[in-house]
């Protein structure tokens, strides 16, 4: 198995594979399943910097105060009570 960024196990049987973004993943994961039957769990090692900016910028679920309000990121208009 190469070392990939993304990696998905079956929990039903040994099957295990690694890949190096997560479309190619999804794909094998909905193969497994649909072929099998079986539940399969995945893992993604790292996600890009951009990713990741992205989700730092964004918080939690863009709960009000949890966000970076200045990012270019987000473009939603701030009501003055969030300004």
């Amino acid at each position: 198995m190469d070392e990939g960024n993304v990696l998905i196990e079956c929990r039903d049987c040994t099957f295990r594979d690694s890949f190096a973004n997560l479309g190619r993943a999804r794909v094998a994961l909905a193969d497994h399943e649909s072929e099998t039957g079986h539940g399969v769990d995945w893992q993604i090692n790292r996600v890009a910097d951009g990713v990741e900016r992205a989700g730092d910028d964004a918080g939690i679920c863009g709960v009000s105060g949890c966000t970076n309000t200045e990012s270019a990121l987000l473009d939603w208009p701030q009501s003055d009570d969030e300004s």
